[in-house]
């Protein structure tokens, strides 16, 4: 049984991609094919499950995947039930990503394991809104409670239960020896960043 179970959050609606964004192609393969791939390399095993709530989607990923244990509860609700599943197989932890970041690095994901000793979450510091990257991220099954709590509160946000668990956070300095943090955390929002990808995939600049 393996320590740390890698886990794909696949359990988003994609409104305003149109279409299940694991399934979108970048490069010749599905994101989350791609995803997947980095996910094995890191951990240098194939203990993956994908988090999704749509059954027919989830056959189409055709990975092992459960589905939401609190409904409703958006990205942190699919962090909780990979936390639940690894739980229940006696895990340490997962490292949880997102269905749709093309350009994941095995050599960030594996330095993010590496600094887990001690630490509830292992995150990524971004150049995003929250200033850090929940969805590329380890997560101790130490943090079931504290999620829990906040979501009992009503607080979903993928950060909301950070005050009562241990944060280490991979500086932006450090990030940027994997690549541009823009890149290696793009997500496919649109078709647009479709096709942004798709460029960055071929080398375009």
């Amino acid at each position: 049984m393996s320590t740390i179970i890698g886990a794909i959050i696949a359990g988003g609606a994609s409104r305003r991609f149109g279409t299940p964004k694991a399934l979108a192609e970048v490069g010749g393969r599905r994101v989350v094919d791609r995803v997947a791939d980095a996910l094995r390399a890191a951990l240098e095993h194939d203990d993956i499950i994908a988090i999704v709530n749509d059954d027919d989607l989830a056959q189409q990923i055709g990975l092992p995947h459960r589905s939401d244990v609190i409904p409703g509860a958006g990205a942190l609700g699919g962090v909780h039930a990979a936390l639940h599943y690894a739980r229940e197989r006696g895990a340490d932890g997962v490292l949880a990503v997102a269905c749709d970041m093309p350009f994941l690095s095995p050599a960030l994901l594996h330095t993010i394991l590496a600094a887990r000793a001690g630490h509830d979450v292992v995150i990524p510091e971004s150049e995003g809104r929250r200033g850090v990257e929940p969805l590329c991220a380890y997560y101790d099954v130490r943090c079931m409670d504290a999620i829990e709590r906040a979501l009992s509160r009503g607080d979903a946000r993928m950060i909301g239960f950070h005050d009562g668990v241990d944060v280490e956070r991979i500086t932006l300095s450090a990030l940027r020896a994997f690549g541009d943090p823009g890149t290696l955390f793009m997500n496919l929002n649109t078709p647009a960043d479709r096709e942004r990808a798709e460029e960055i995939a071929g080398g375009g600049s």
